[in-house]
């Protein structure tokens, strides 16, 4: 698993931790059941205290991301097939978002978007 830590934003650590590993999931870059380092391996290899990788996973147990069994280690818990989809189509939503802002700034027109659309979707 390759988590970025970045000490120059404002985003507290564990929610960097917390944001990449949901990503990594939407993704299917981690998959169902896929174990996760444990605490203080992934606290060592971030050069992090385990109290904030804690945190981060914590976080990511109570949002159902994943589930921790006691002596075993922490897994990616199994996703709601529906609830991943509307999370994904949330993200997309955002990006599209930001991309009609960033449009509008330069008097894109909306078949000048459009076609750009099309041939970004086309090409992947």
């Amino acid at each position: 698993m390759n988590i970025i830590i970045s000490n120059s934003i404002q985003e507290p650590i564990y929610e960097q931790i917390v944001r990449q590993i949901k990503e990594a999931i939407m993704k299917g870059e981690l998959g169902e059941g896929e174990a996760l380092p444990s605490i203080r391996s992934l606290a060592k290899e971030l050069q992090i205290s385990v109290i904030t990788t804690k945190r981060a996973y914590d976080e990511l147990e109570k949002d159902g991301f994943i589930t921790t069994i006691p002596g075993k280690g922490s897994y990616v818990a199994a996703q709601n097939k529906e609830l991943l989809r509307e999370t994904r189509l949330k993200i997309v939503e955002e990006k599209l978002a930001e991309a009609i802002v960033a449009a509008k700034a330069i008097n894109l027109t909306f078949e000048e978007l459009q076609e750009m659309l099309k041939i970004f979707y086309e090409g992947v």
